[in-house]
This record gives C-alpha cells, sequence and structure tokens, in this order.
C-alpha cells in the first residue's frame, strides 16, 4: 500500500469515525496508529504527513473533529479578577491526597507523553501520579521520580505500558535500574507479544539498527515494532484498571472522599460569609 493509491476520503471517514469513539482528545500521532493498526494506511512517513495535511485541511473546511496537539500551548500566568473569585476557584476544585490510607503508593507509567491526557481522564479522580517516561528518561527525572517514592515510604509499584519493540521492552528494565529500584514492583500492562496476536495489531519492521535487536529476535523470533497508540482505548483503559484494582482498597478511597467532602463544605461556608461581609 502507497499514500499515492490510498482512497484519502475513505480514510479521512473513518479517521474521524475513531477520533469520535475517543472520550480524550486524540493527537495525530495517535490517529495515524490506531490507522496503521487497521491496515488502512500504511507506517510510512509520506503517509503520515498527508494525514496530517488531509485532516488540517478538513478541520479548516470545518467538518473533521479537532485533533490535539501536546507540543504546544498558551503560556498565561494565572490572575484572579477579585478575592471572591480565588475563593470559589479553592471550593470547586479542593481536595485531598486521594491515596491516603493506601497500603502500597502506585503510580501509573507510560511511553507516550501524548497519551498523559488520556490517563488522566481515566484515573485523575483517584490521585494516582503519573509518569510519561517519553523514551529513555533523563536522570534527572529518574532522580525526581526516586526521591519521591523515598519521601512518600509506602512500597510503590509501577502500573506501565509501553510499545512493543526492543527498545520499548527494554525503557522499563533502564528506569527501574535508574531510579536505584525504588518500585517493589513494575508492572507492565501493555504491549506484549500475546497482546499484538489477540488484537490483530499489525506488526511493523523493527529497527535493525537497534542495539537491543538481537536479544529482541533472540526472544520473539522475529524484528518488529508495534506501537501503543495502536491498541483500542477501550481495552488499554481496562487492563490498567485491573492492575489499579489489585491493590486498591475502595473503603480507604471512599473515606478519603467523605472527609474531602466535608472540608470542601467549610470551605463553602466560608465563601459565603466573605460574600455577605463584602
Amino acid at each position: 500500500m502507497s499514500a499515492a493509491r490510498i482512497i484519502w476520503s475513505d480514510v479521512l471517514d473513518r479517521a474521524a469515525e475513531i477520533v469520535a469513539g475517543y472520550s480524550t482528545g486524540v493527537t495525530l500521532r495517535q490517529l495515524h496508529y490506531r490507522l496503521v493498526a487497521a491496515q488502512v494506511i500504511p507506517n510510512t512517513p509520506s503517509a503520515y504527513k498527508t494525514l496530517s495535511a488531509r485532516t488540517a485541511e478538513a478541520r479548516r473546511a470545518g467538518w473533521f473533529p479537532a485533533l490535539v496537539d501536546r507540543t504546544r500551548t498558551i503560556r498565561r500566568p494565572a490572575y484572579a479578577d477579585d478575592p471572591l473569585s480565588e475563593i470559589e476557584w479553592l471550593a470547586q476544585t479542593y481536595r485531598r491526597d486521594r491515596t491516603e490510607g493506601q497500603a502500597q503508593a502506585l503510580y501509573i507509567g507510560v511511553e507516550k507523553n501524548g497519551m498523559v491526557a488520556q490517563l488522566e481522564s481515566w484515573f485523575g479522580d483517584l490521585g494516582i501520579p503519573i509518569l510519561a517516561l517519553g523514551g529513555y528518561s533523563s536522570q534527572t527525572f529518574c532522580d525526581d521520580v526516586a526521591r519521591d517514592v523515598h519521601r512518600d515510604g509506602r512500597e510503590a509499584t509501577l502500573i506501565y505500558a509501553g510499545d512493543f519493540d526492543p527498545s520499548g521492552e527494554d525503557i522499563q528494565r533502564d528506569f527501574g535500574e535508574r531510579t536505584e529500584f525504588c518500585f517493589g514492583e513494575i508492572d507492565r500492562v501493555a504491549l506484549t507479544a500475546e497482546q499484538v496476536v489477540e488484537h490483530n495489531l499489525p506488526p511493523q519492521m523493527g529497527k535493525a539498527s537497534d542495539t537491543r535487536a538481537a536479544a529482541f529476535v533472540a526472544k520473539y523470533g522475529e524484528l518488529v515494532q508495534v506501537e501503543l497508540d495502536a491498541l483500542p482505548p477501550d481495552v488499554l483503559r481496562r487492563l490498567y484498571q485491573e492492575a489499579i484494582d489489585a491493590h486498591w482498597d475502595r473503603s480507604k478511597y471512599a473515606a478519603v472522599l467523605d472527609q474531602e467532602s466535608q472540608e470542601r463544605e467549610l470551605i463553602e461556608r466560608f465563601r459565603d460569609e466573605f460574600e455577605e461581609a463584602a
């Protein structure tokens, strides 16, 4: 399949269906790999660039859903119009550490920075920290994570998902070592060779230049690359949720929510008194 022979009107229709199936924003990269997994387009730079151009044109025409760009943002200092608006903001956003009372300190890890928003929308209410490794992490980030785990004091577990390729498998080993083995367990929930087969994710040719390629071939019999982005989001969410549930005490979580609700009511009463006094 080449980009020149692709019927792009059909591709855009399928792409719009994929975007509509997400409860969170979708990046161009995620969309690309979902289309590759569905064997709609090839995994080539040409197809990626054409998809970018065609979806941008369709968005300007007003019919294609918006995509998200997690690499660029408007940075504006926070400000308030008046003290009451700040108190109102606090009343709406106040929350405790919702992992209070849990026996373990859980961390959700992912290889791709672009998937953090999805994880936040799925599990943000739980208050579990999310670590975007972005490939092989800097030592600075590894040191920050190790300090955070040691500061918490509880036994820590990292629930992790990454690509199925030589580097994707090795990243968690590297991260575990360079964070000084601060995690008692690193639970890799995706991607695995079995999941690639189960969900019919078409493998792409792996990079022979990867220094870990030989070990990967010895283990799996071939050099392939499958992007985590190709996994349907509902499947990925379920894999993470099952791993979290294995460690999560729902009664402790409910107790924190109850205390948080009572404390928020105190803030709301203060807001009402402040408004009357003003």
